[in-house]
């Protein structure tokens, strides 16, 4: 038994519940008479909604039919080999249920071993190899497809990526060794580094080409068919394939620095995966394979066994799982159809939200304010803002000329909205306003249309208590901007029905939100815990710690921006408005900043402002402010603010704001950015130790989010 197949048997035995890939060995006879072709498809039996993966299992089944093709080989019998998948998917890399189940170091390394062992064998087969990457390809797919010799790619690929860094891996079957020694280290380095750390950015077939990872590139409709023919071509030697010389000077090492740099921006030190996988580029220089490998090898058993491996796998599977199922959501035969939609108000965010809607609903949608103007303007961003899908190409002339025919505007709320099943206000946030909006509305709406309100922070419940029916009303908390933030709040208030309930999750499920229940308390999630992480930061530099020693002091947390930039994002009214309606709740907890106030008060945007194309702290912002004596060192400003956010999370839950610490960790992920590797916050403060110092307890159970017990 060969030692492969004892590394791939024991680690079938870990994962019982693998989804086996197969692969099919079929033989082509290839055109021109360049002989007989063996194609090795992969292929898990399901559709594409299934994407094939490879598990220990599939491993083993891709070593069988390697086990024929090279007797083939040896017997003469075949001139080439090809790999391709099954209709729409190539492969989408390692089995990551398979992954969270690793409990020992030396089983992960097995895994990085195996996979590595049974694509080497592709590489070493005495006839020429060939990819046909006919659909989405990622990690391990991608990786099976760079030891052939020649790859072909479709036109129509819609998803290509080395995704491992995103999730706290790196590309550990071939991807950091090979890649740089084919298209150069600068273009490997923004597949590996620069794109799997933008969000998992995927490139599309026509990228996968013009980088040179595929040879050639060819139409859906005969892609294998032209891949074929090409190869045939290939084989006769009637088409020579000529790469770049890759230059291993000076430029290898800018590529791997220039990596280092984005890492940096990004995680700031803080996440191990990056840089791992630029030691393995930096290693590979000297064209070294095997040593790659080794490294990859050790690389991912390490990471494997790494909290943030597992805080990433947890954090994806809230995003791809837990997304697609609410926790505590009504059932969903109970919703209502929804065929119009009522916004009141036409300022940016109403607009914003008819474009959604219009878009994704595909029903009328009226927009009202208290004057033709403004609802003639926010009439016109949507159309604007439709032109410009036009201009871009993606959509239609026929689809514009429907979405801006949907929405409209109306001075007369009864006109407007008496045949709307749904109405969201989106007006300014102050209590008396939206009660007026809302009684103004049951005059004029059906019985059964939803009200919904786009607040932040105000109570749902008492925004509906002078209503004859409060139990319509519901929280429908959006963020901003609305087209790319996916999170939406929706908020049950203490009479809210399920039926309203259940039509407020229906219309977020069409417009492609990832909606979160949540109790009716005050600022809900995700402004909750941003205001008592911001109000802690704010306090510790109104007593007297140097702004940039705050902000220092939080990059271990590698967020998307620094507190202070976050600050003048939201805007410092906002801020403040959301701080004093916490203050209010729980005035224990909660500060209202004077400097945050002053700020505010001189119409100032924030802390910053931009000289000679830096970001400077603005001098006229800085005489407004006064300041204490208290200077915090970078670590006890990191201690203050996680000690806040695991006291107000813990007290959230004690709560029942949300049902699960998981939600709030899919609100933290999708509404405020907070990163992946950190698996949002809950499992991060669970790995620091913070969760056990501040509330004697962790968030999560062993194994959620971290190595099995």
């Amino acid at each position: 038994m060969s030692t492969t197949t004892e590394l791939l048997q024991h680690g079938a035995e870990l994962f019982p519940g693998e989804v086996v890939t197969t692969a099919h060995v079929r033989h082509l006879d290839l055109p021109f008479q360049a002989g007989k072709l063996a194609l090795i498809t992969l292929d898990n039996g399901f559709d594409h909604t299934k994407p094939t993966t490879f598990g220990p299992g599939s491993l083993l089944k891709l070593s069988v039919a390697l086990d024929q093709v090279e007797a083939e080989a040896a017997e003469g019998k075949i001139v080439g080999a090809a790999i391709t998948g099954k209709p729409f998917i190539f492969a989408v890399g390692a089995d990551l249920k398979g992954v969270e189940l690793l409990k020992e170091h030396a089983d992960a390394l097995a895994i990085g071993k195996g996979g590595h062992e049974v694509f080497k064998r592709i590489a070493a087969l005495p006839v020429p190899t060939f990819a046909f990457y006919n659909g989405a390809a990622m990690g391990g797919g991608v990786e099976v497809g760079l030891h052939c010799d020649y790859r072909t790619v479709s036109a129509g690929v819609p998803a290509f990526s080395l995704p491992e860094v995103f999730l706290g891996l790196v590309p550990g079957w071939g991807g950091c060794t090979i890649l740089p020694n084919l298209i150069g280290p600068a273009k490997a380095v923004k597949v590996i580094i620069e794109n799997s750390m933008s969000q998992n950015k995927q490139l599309k077939g026509k990228d996968v080409f013009e980088l040179g990872i595929a040879d050639a590139i060819f139409e859906p409709a005969d892609f294998l068919e032209q891949s074929l023919l090409w190869a045939a071509k290939v084989v006769k030697g009637d088409v020579v394939v000529e790469r770049e010389e890759i230059d291993r000077g000076k430029a290898w090492d800018d590529a791997v620095a220039w990596g280092r740099l984005v890492a940096d921006g990004k995680v700031h030190g803080a996440a191990p995966a990056a840089y791992r996988a630029l030691d393995i580029i930096a290693q590979v220089k000297d064209a070294d394979l095997q040593a790659g490998f080794d490294a990859e090898d050790a690389a991912l058993a390490d990471l494997i066994m790494g909290g943030e491996l597992r805080s990433g796998i947890y954090a994806f599977n809230l995003v791809q799982r837990r997304a697609k199922r609410p926790f505590g959501a009504p059932d969903k035969s109970l919703a209502r159809p929804v065929s119009k939609v009522g916004i009141v108000g036409a300022g940016l965010m109403a607009s914003q939200l008819a474009l959604l809607f219009a878009r994704r609903l595909e029903v009328p949608v009226v927009l009202t304010d208290i004057d033709q103007e403004r609802i003639d303007k926010g009439v016109g961003y949507v159309h604007a803002e439709i032109d410009k899908l036009l201009g871009k190409g993606r959509i239609g002339q026929d689809k514009a000329n429907r979405l801006k025919g949907l929405v409209t505007g109306s001075l007369d709320k009864a006109a407007g909205f008496a045949d709307a099943d749904f109405v969201i206000e989106a007006v300014f946030e102050e209590m008396g306003v939206k009660q007026a909006v809302f009684a103004d509305l049951e005059n004029v709406v059906s019985p059964t249309c939803v009200l919904a309100t786009n607040t932040s922070s105000l109570s749902v419940t008492e925004m509906a208590s002078k209503l004859k029916h409060p139990e319509r009303v519901v929280g429908f908390h959006f963020f901003n901007p609305v087209a790319i933030l996916p999170l939406l709040e929706i908020v049950r208030g203490e009479q809210t029905d399920d039926a309203s309930l259940a039509t407020a999750f229906g219309v977020s499920k069409k417009l492609k939100k990832t909606a979160v229940l949540c109790k009716d308390a005050p600022a809900f999630v995700v402004n909750r815990i941003l205001t008592r992480f911001m109000g802690e930061i704010q306090n510790i530099i109104d007593e007297g710690t140097p702004i940039a020693t705050v902000e220092k002091g939080v990059e271990p947390l590698g967020l998307p921006m620094s507190p202070i930039v976050l600050l003048e994002l939201v805007g410092p009214a906002i801020a403040l408005h959301v701080s004093e309606t916490l203050h209010g709740a729980f005035p224990e907890r909660f500060t209202v900043s004077e400097n945050l106030g002053k700020v505010v008060k001189a119409g100032k945007r924030g802390f910053y402002t931009w000289v000679d194309g830096k970001q400077v702290l603005d001098p006229e912002v800085l005489e407004l402010l006064s300041f204490g004596d208290t200077v915090l060192t970078e670590e006890q400003v990191l201690t203050r603010a996680l000690d806040a956010v695991a006291q107000e999370i813990g007290l959230m839950l004690a709560e029942g704001v949300v049902g699960e610490a998981q939600d709030i960790d899919l609100c933290m992920i999708t509404g405020a950015g907070w990163p992946f590797h950190l698996g949002g916050i809950t499992p991060y403060l669970d790995r620091e130790g913070v969760s056990e110092r501040v509330n004697g307890k962790k968030f999560l159970a062993p194994g959620v989010a971290s190595v099995p017990a």
